[in-house]
């Protein structure tokens, strides 16, 4: 029953982290901003509304979102909580959820070629750009967290924190996997989330054609990407394993929030890179998390 504690926790409070990153840009920029409660009210509002689908479109328009928001849930089911370890963890289970996030990615770009749209297409082509560097990235963090870990399994490799393994490689993880947090969904530097010019948009451009319950299901699934990242952050560096299950609990919840918080100052400090500039980024995070891998080997 506790393995599924962090589930529930996380399809109930994962909308709560767009809102307190919008909240902390509108305070940093003199603005009362939204309520913090503004994402239920968008996806209540979302579900009642009926379904407008282009002409050109087949049945994978409506089919994407779906399963895009299914491969999410199948990834949190594999992330351990801060009690607990997670409901389906087996070894190597970390591919599994990897490939999850591809396969939720991959809905939602055949769901963007599908309309016609050569807008969609556009974000399209740069979402797959973009995850075909990240996804690299992502491999090698948690390998580097698989090398001082008791199994090869997400619930062995989160969760312990730092404590004992000080070296500096190690500090290295929770950066790599906040870099990837910022990539993955599309947040500054990589994407606008907020932004209505269609030539710079990624994210936000491929879902211009959804509407209604399909919108909910891929806004909903953001927010559940947002807080599967944002745990894996939090995991990486308090050691919760060793705490009492309250306390783990609320360091657990504290360090989301903190992690939510950053994702504001950096969006509210930081302006959106060039296109151009993004693969830089991403090799710079690969070569440091290839970097971090050979040095936890080796140490």
């Amino acid at each position: 029953m506790n393995a599924w504690l962090h589930i529930l926790a996380a399809l109930v409070l994962a909308p709560l982290v767009p809102g307190i990153v919008n909240r902390v840009k509108a305070r940093l920029s003199g603005r009362v901003g939204k309520p913090l409660l503004q994402t239920y009210f968008d996806l209540a509002k979302l579900t009642r509304k009926g379904l407008v689908e282009s002409h050109t479109a087949s049945a994978m328009l409506g089919v994407g979102p779906a399963v895009s928001l299914a491969a999410i849930c199948g990834a949190l089911c594999l992330l351990p909580g801060p009690a607990s370890p997670a409901p389906a963890s087996f070894a190597g289970d970390f591919m599994l959820a990897a490939y999850c996030l591809g396969l939720s990615r991959l809905a939602i770009i055949l769901a963007a070629l599908d309309t016609g749209s050569s807008f969609e297409g556009m974000g399209a082509s740069r979402e797959a750009a973009f995850s075909a560097l990240a996804e690299p990235v992502l491999f090698l963090a948690l390998l580097a967290l698989a090398a001082d870990a008791p199994s090869l399994s997400l619930s062995g490799m989160l969760g312990q924190g730092l404590s004992g393994a000080l070296a500096p490689e190690r500090l290295f993880v929770p950066l790599l996997l906040f870099i990837l947090l910022l990539t993955e969904n599309c947040r500054i530097p990589v994407d606008d989330p907020n932004t209505h010019l269609e030539l710079t948009m990624i994210h936000e451009v491929m879902v211009l054609d959804h509407s209604g319950p399909d919108m909910a299901m891929i806004s909903y699934g953001a927010a559940l990407k947002l807080w599967f990242f944002a745990a894996a952050v939090t995991l990486s560096l308090l050691p919760v394993q060793a705490m009492a299950p309250l306390a783990a609990w609320a360091a657990f919840l504290a360090g989301v929030v903190l992690v939510a918080v950053a994702v504001g100052l950096v969006e509210s400090s930081m302006a959106r890179l060039r296109l151009l500039r993004v693969p830089r980024l991403l090799g710079s995070a690969g070569a440091l998390a290839a970097l971090s891998l050979v040095l936890t080997v080796w140490r």
